[in-house]
């Protein structure tokens, strides 16, 4: 009963997501860190999805010794403190909806799995440094060492810049703990086994490279594509998500780009962890790449040549 589904959310309907629902609407035991800008998190569709930390309590301490004080929702890598909105996080805030906005509240939205925990890694407001990216992937890997949280991936609707061997190491750091990287392919419509687009083109098999496509299952002129360094596509034109609204109020939008059709796997990987828990990465990397609905228009522009498709979840 969601105010947007299903008419504004075509992404949804054309993942075969309401038939996985019917079986599996994900676990808040299982957790997606968005490293992104920050998170509107008392939003009315999104407050209770996001995570609190019960390692740690407000007082100005560093109680779990992560090295992060009063890290309640997460952490500000930007700013390097514990305020993960700033009133400027719209990119942040829309990606964790469509990964997990709360469904069936008579509000707004559905996130592709509305039951999952979002723990905030914010870098970003509008740019960012690719030094405090590596942070927050070191952050969610902490997590996952230090409380053993099941954490399943942390998505990644970011790029630009060259190779960086830091960042190549915290990637390379958070499979060792079965962490997926699910990243944006870009939005330069060019093809990526030529142009190399990072943290997309990293050769690391703990990554998911993203396309986007549209409602007509055609490519934008923007998306990249790859025929090697690209995985799949998902929903990213015309997405409708939760946005921040004025004076702290909850509000909606659409936006366009591989940003939005990259928290659509970012989903579908907690989705298929939650049905799965126990499931290496590289299991939930085949699941979700072998189940891929092949379409004309990625027949040799990424490695499954298809779309994400979370029916069998």
């Amino acid at each position: 009963n969601d105010t947007y589904y299903p008419s504004s959310l075509w992404g949804l309907g054309n993942i075969k997501a309401p038939t996985a629902w019917n079986a599996n609407t994900g676990d808040q035991q299982v957790y997606i860190g968005v490293i992104d800008e920050g998170i509107m998190y008392w939003h009315e569709d999104l407050c209770g999805q996001i995570w609190t930390n019960p390692y740690e309590t407000e007082n100005g301490k560093d109680d779990d010794g992560n090295g992060y004080i009063d890290d309640i929702h997460g952490w500000d890598f930007m700013h390097m403190d514990n305020t993960i909105y700033d009133m400027v996080d719209n990119h942040g805030t829309h990606v964790s909806g469509t990964i997990g906005g709360i469904g069936n509240n008579g509000k707004g939205v559905i996130g592709v799995s509305p039951n999952v925990t979002i723990i905030s890694g914010k870098f970003l407001e509008g740019s960012g440094f690719t030094s405090d990216a590596i942070k927050a992937v070191d952050y969610m890997t902490d997590l996952k060492v230090r409380h053993g949280m099941n954490i399943a991936a942390t998505s990644n609707s970011w790029g630009g810049g060259g190779y960086d061997q830091g960042l190549y190491d915290a990637i390379n750091r958070a499979k060792a703990q079965d962490i997926l990287f699910v990243a944006a392919a870009g939005n330069d419509g060019v093809n990526t086994d030529v142009n190399l687009n990072y943290p997309s083109c990293y050769n690391l098999d703990n990554i998911i490279s993203v396309a986007a496509y549209n409602s007509s299952e055609s490519l934008p002129s923007w998306t990249n594509y790859g025929a090697t360094t690209v995985d799949i596509g998902a929903p990213g034109v015309n997405i409708t998500s939760t946005l921040p609204g004025t004076s702290g109020s909850s509000s909606y939008g659409s936006y366009s780009g591989t940003s939005m059709a990259t928290p659509h796997v970012s989903g579908a990987v907690a989705l298929y962890k939650a049905g799965n828990p126990n499931a290496t990465y590289t299991q939930v990397k085949n699941a979700i790449l072998n189940s891929a609905r092949p379409i004309s228009a990625l027949t040799g522009k990424c490695v499954t040549g298809g779309v994400l498709n979370v029916e069998s979840f």
